[in-house]
Parts: structure tokens; C-alpha cells; sequence
């Protein structure tokens, strides 16, 4: 993962003081030019490193800081740990933890609170929920800088049945979520979820925004995603489908929603499947053709019926003889 390797590169000017690429390919095992653009990331995010070129020359951080960093202003501090906080908290690396809270502690005391601030501001969740490929929303960045500084913000947000509505939030943290960013803030009505797409603009203010001393934005996130799939798996179908596929079947059903039971002498798998309705389990299943059978629900087996009745119907030949009659003899 790219966030431990900018943080081990990080921690190792620290200890060295100017080290080269070379050296950074040889302790951290990647590439000379993994080192390069893994020290060129660090100063882009606008982390004090800088090359020195010619004999004796490497890369160094500003004022050569050895036993702490404090060469970072508040501003670069944030910077760093907005950059790698995401990716590690996108798979909670005990590793990646373990190296941000001894960067947090190399920090002056004035830094660290922002600095905590920033690396716990943004969860990325890998998981799939929908389609990928989105661009990144403009106002995640203003929203960012909302939750590190700790300050309110007013929203203006279109909800899934259109209605516009006005709020005053305070903002805890965002979540990356298969590139749908999602707001978790506080609200008059308690925690609330904000899709950012939805959000029509957002206002910083310069009042202090309030945030519960518990809050842990992973440990929300994991139960917001929780109820979620609680919702999404109302209904649950058993179906039989040959052992070798059931990985292709999970994939399209998703980790949450596909469990294989057992295995049979035939060589064929019994997995249990779920969606909210009959008609989406169906809706997935409908393209194996005989390759999946359906144990249970009856109304599972009833939907996809109907879909294969609805498929003759439509793309049925009629007339096979009429079908290869060359154009223009009809």
C-alpha cells in the first residue's frame, strides 16, 4: 500500500537526515523508480522535502530535522496526514496505525491535534455498493477542511425523494465508499448521512463545531454499513450452482450477500443468496440460464419465470425458415 511506504520514507529522513531514491528502493524493497515518485508524492502533498542535486546530494527535509519534525507547519502537518490517513484507514493496517501515531507523537505538541485531526477526517471503505468510476465532488475538499478545523457548516442538501432542505451540521468525518463520498455529521435530529452528490452547497462557518469525545469514524461507518446491508438483505434465496463458481456468484451478489453452505457429491455448491425483493435476486440469477438451480423461495422461481416468459415472447422466432430467407425474398 502506497500510505505505509510515505510514511516508512518519511520516518526514514527523519532518522537519516538526507537519504537518496537508491536508498529508499533498497530499505523499503521497491523500485528506484517506485523511491523517486514516492519522494516527489511527499513533496507535491507539500510535505518540506526537497532534492539536492549533484555529488553528496539526496533528498532531505527542510532544516535537516532529525529527532522530530519540525521543519512541518501546522499546515504541512495536516497535508501529510490527509494524504496517508485515508489510505490507512481504508484497510486498518495495524502497521500503517502503528507508523501515523509515531509520526503523531515525532510532531511538535502545537501540531498534533490537527494532525490527529486530519488522519482520522476521511475513512476509505473498498467495499462495493454501486458503480465506480465517478469524479471526485468538488465539495469534499471543503467539507475536509470543515471536519479538521472543527467547524460548522451550512448545508444545502436534496434528499433521495428531491426535497431541499437547509441545516446547520457539524461535520465528523467523510467516507470514500467505491467512489461515493458520504458526510457523517451532527445534526438537531442526532448523527446523520450525508451523500456529498447530494449536497447542493456548503458554507463553513466560523462557529465551533461539536463533536462527541467517543465518536471513532471507522467504528460509525462500520455500523452505518451494517444497517445498510441489514436493509439490503431482506429476502434470502438457497440455489445450487457447480463448487467452481461460486466465487463468479459472490462477486455479483457481494461479500454481505452470498454464503456458501456446503458442497455436494456432485460437485455442486448450496449457496444462500439475498437481495430486498424477489425481483433483484432473480434480476441476477436470470443470465446463468440453467447453470444456477433455485432450492428456495417459491417466489423467487416465480419472478424468474416470468422473466424467461417475457424473453420468448420478445426475441422468439417464429418462423426459423422465414428467419434465414435472404433480404429482399420475403
Amino acid at each position: 500500500m502506497r500510505a505505509d511506504r510515505l510514511v516508512a520514507t518519511l520516518l526514514l529522513l527523519q532518522s537519516r537526515g538526507r537519504v537518496t531514491a537508491a536508498d529508499v528502493a533498497a530499505e523499503l524493497e521497491v523500485s528506484l523508480a517506485t523511491a523517486r515518485r514516492d519522494l516527489e508524492a511527499l513533496s507535491t502533498a507539500g510535505i518540506p522535502v526537497y532534492p539536492q542535486p549533484g555529488r553528496g546530494g539526496g533528498w532531505s527535509l527542510v532544516g535537516g530535522a532529525r529527532t522530530d519534525l519540525s521543519g512541518l507547519t501546522a499546515i504541512e502537518a495536516q497535508a501529510l496526514f490527509l494524504l496517508v490517513g485515508p489510505a490507512a484507514s481504508a484497510s486498518l493496517a495495524p502497521e500503517i496505525r502503528s507508523a501515523l501515531r509515531k509520526l503523531i507523537r515525532a510532531l511538535p505538541d502545537t501540531f498534533r491535534a490537527d494532525a490527529t485531526a486530519a488522519a482520522e477526517a476521511v475513512v476509505v471503505d473498498p467495499a462495493r455498493w454501486g458503480q465506480i468510476g465517478r469524479d471526485l465532488p468538488e465539495l469534499v475538499e471543503v467539507l475536509q477542511t470543515a471536519v479538521v478545523r472543527r467547524r460548522k457548516v451550512r448545508l444545502g442538501y436534496t434528499s433521495r425523494t428531491h426535497e431541499r432542505t437547509q441545516r446547520l451540521i457539524d461535520p465528523w468525518g467523510l467516507v470514500n465508499k467505491d467512489d461515493v463520498w458520504y458526510l457523517i455529521a451532527g445534526t438537531d435530529g442526532g448523527q446523520r448521512t450525508f451523500r456529498v452528490d447530494r449536497i447542493i452547497d456548503a458554507v463553513p462557518t466560523d462557529l465551533v463545531a461539536e463533536r462527541p469525545a467517543e465518536f471513532d469514524l471507522s467504528t460509525a461507518w462500520e455500523r452505518i454499513t451494517g444497517w445498510v446491508e441489514q436493509q439490503r438483505s431482506l429476502l434470502s434465496a438457497t440455489v445450487l450452482v457447480e463448487a467452481r463458481f461460486v466465487g463468479v456468484l459472490r462477486n455479483q451478489f457481494g461479500d454481505h450477500h452470498c454464503e456458501l453452505l456446503d458442497t455436494l457429491d456432485d460437485g455442486r455448491a448450496r449457496v444462500r443468496v439475498a437481495a430486498p425483493v424477489p425481483l433483484m435476486i432473480a434480476q441476477h440469477l436470470a443470465g446463468w440460464g440453467d447453470g444456477v438451480e433455485v432450492i428456495e423461495p417459491e417466489s423467487v422461481k416465480a419472478e424468474l419465470a416470468r422473466i424467461g416468459s417475457e424473453l420468448t415472447r420478445r426475441y422468439a422466432v417464429s418462423d426459423v425458415s422465414d428467419e434465414r430467407r435472404p433480404a429482399g425474398r420475403r
